[in-house]
């Protein structure tokens, strides 16, 4: 990803009931892959009320989580409605989804023709419109516990001057604390499969996702070979760091058909694939350990041949660097 020139920062947004089941196999904050389709969609808008501006890169960061789900040992439900009985007087055959209440702050990648005089004035505009969107199905709220000058949208060019650049982005790095920034470690799971198969030459990339997406536990023997001999247990992790699993996009399971096609599809102007959800690895990293404005911006990297339409991160470029 090139170097970033302005940065469009929503700061301290409140999303109520915002889907947290993020795949088949996941759940939790919401799949990154909302976070872009936010993105396009709001371009959308801003064009339809003459705002020319391009929307290319986007990143989140995460101040506050509350997954609705009642906790209970090893196991949670989710707090789900009761829905409308059907024709029969039975229950309708419909799950309701996960639900989660966030804090986060959105930060955009921008480019536009507009002045800098008519930047701040853009940035306003852009608020009003999101705060009227749905983010991951949820609804934007009033943030009641922030005060209002620290939720005012902030449109951020950067110097030229490397060392310039740096001051600005400290200064917004300060200002996103306390929260955690969503990144890539496409790094991590490719690493560990070969660990793995050091072991195991028949350990597959699903085993090394699922290995690095739990808490292991190990024991060894206190005091060996004596009457007072026991088991001592122990948490064992490959990484340092706050790693989850993620979805990361779609792969495709089928040939591309032609518009209009398939049955019962959704658009019927558009190719139509089959897809399946592709998986990878994220680290929930704190603002002020990112050096550049890049770390945290997430974008679409597609490889229609191969059938790989994905979201990709930097930052593992540049912590692997360090």
């Amino acid at each position: 990803m090139s170097e970033v020139k302005n940065l469009l920062v929503l700061p301290r947004l409140r999303v109520q009931n915002a889907n947290a089941i993020s795949s088949p196999m996941t759940w939790g904050f919401p799949a990154m892959s909302a976070f872009v389709g936010l993105m396009h969609a709001l371009e959308r808008k801003l064009f339809s009320a003459g705002i020319n501006v391009s929307l290319s890169n986007v990143g989140v960061i995460c101040h506050d989580f509350e997954a609705q789900a009642t906790e209970g040992g090893y196991i949670r439900g989710f707090h789900l409605t009761r829905n409308p009985v059907d024709k029969t007087g039975g229950t309708a055959a419909i799950v309701e989804e996960g639900r989660v209440h966030l804090d986060i702050t959105l930060i955009f990648s921008i480019d536009s023709a507009a002045t800098e005089s008519e930047h701040e004035d853009i940035a306003y505009q852009i608020g009003e419109i999101v705060s009227g969107m749905r983010i991951a199905s949820g609804s934007v709220i009033p943030n009641r516990a922030v005060p209002s000058h620290k939720q005012r949208p902030q449109w951020v060019t950067f110097d030229d001057d490397e060392e310039e650049r740096q001051k600005q982005f400290a200064r917004l790095k300060r200002r996103w604390l306390p929260g955690f920034a969503l990144t890539l470690r496409d790094d991590y799971l490719t690493e560990h499969l070969q660990t793995l198969q050091q072991q195991n030459p028949e350990a597959s990339l699903l085993d090394a996702w699922l290995d690095l997406s739990r808490l292991n536990h190990y024991s060894t023997l206190e005091n060996e070979g004596e009457s007072n001999e026991k088991p001592v247990w122990q948490a064992q992790r490959p990484y340092r760091g706050w790693l989850v699993p993620i979805p990361v996009g779609y792969g495709a399971i089928s040939d591309l058909f032609n518009p209009g096609e398939v049955a019962n599809a959704r658009d019927t102007k558009t190719k139509f694939r089959f897809v399946e959800s592709l998986y990878s690895i994220g680290e929930w990293v704190s603002p002020h350990r990112m050096k550049q404005p890049e770390d945290l911006l997430w974008y679409v990297d597609n490889d229609e041949e191969a059938g790989l339409y994905r979201l990709n991160n930097d930052y593992h470029l540049r912590a692997t660097a360090q």
